[in-house]
């Protein structure tokens, strides 16, 4: 008589713990600062048409590491919950808050029922009529929520660039300047450095821009902008 497989749940979470991670780990991180004006996300992205970085509502933006089918499915649903929320009640209605608790909802009941557990960290970040205003939400592979101030990292070595912004952020930046100290925390995630520059998305949500806040901004502007902190002036 064959004698029944015994995983303990406990060893089972810790198994789509390490498996989730792992994946995430593979991709490049991204990195949310805040600035005078608003907030940046930059992410190292070699594709021209597969964006890790979006905009899910007005003043809302998205930003996902890790597999990409999977975090494009989840701001594909956010826009849904965003525009639907708005279109319910009123567009003043839809929150970040209320957005990344949706979002830790889903992945965290797919974590627990699902055999195999979503591969992906997000941010959902959100610029407000002032610094203080400014919400950013990081939800992991497990479904955990961790609200953010100043900056946040998610994906590839999360840990030694949030270091590096430990040591070298400071309040009121402006733009050229986020854009620099972004650019040197994702190099600083490598052991060594790369041998060549990679391509960069960058996308903004600028308080002052009327309407939509949301920017993606040219890699040409920001390496322009990056080279006049560079060169001093």
């Amino acid at each position: 008589m064959a004698v029944p497989f015994y995983v303990s749940p406990d060893q089972i979470m810790q198994d789509k713990a390490e498996y989730a991670r792992k994946g995430i780990a593979k991709g490049r991180s991204i990195v949310a600062v805040e600035y005078v004006d608003g907030l940046l996300l930059m992410a190292e992205n070699p594709s021209a048409s597969l964006n890790k970085l979006s905009e899910i509502y007005d003043r809302i933006a998205f930003a996902g590491v890790g597999k990409y089918s999977e975090f494009e499915n989840l701001r594909k649903a956010g826009i849904r919950y965003a525009d639907l929320k708005g279109y319910s009640y009123s567009r003043h209605d839809v929150t970040t808050k209320s957005l990344a608790n949706a979002y830790s909802e889903s992945i965290g009941t797919i974590f627990t029922r699902d055999p195999k557990p979503l591969e992906v960290e997000i941010l959902v970040v959100e610029v407000g009529e002032t610094s203080a205003q400014n919400e950013m939400y990081h939800v992991s592979f497990d479904g955990t929520i961790t609200d953010r101030r100043q900056f946040a990292v998610i994906g590839g070595q999360a840990d030694r660039i949030r270091t590096y912004l430990q040591e070298h952020y400071r309040t009121d930046l402006s733009l050229a300047e986020a854009l620099a100290l972004s650019r040197r925390s994702l190099l600083a995630g490598y052991e060594r450095p790369p041998a060549e520059e990679s391509a960069l998305e960058v996308g903004l949500l600028e308080r002052r821009r009327v309407g939509r806040k949301f920017y993606r901004m040219p890699q040409a502007e920001a390496t322009q902008a990056m080279m006049t902190i560079n060169n001093g002036s």
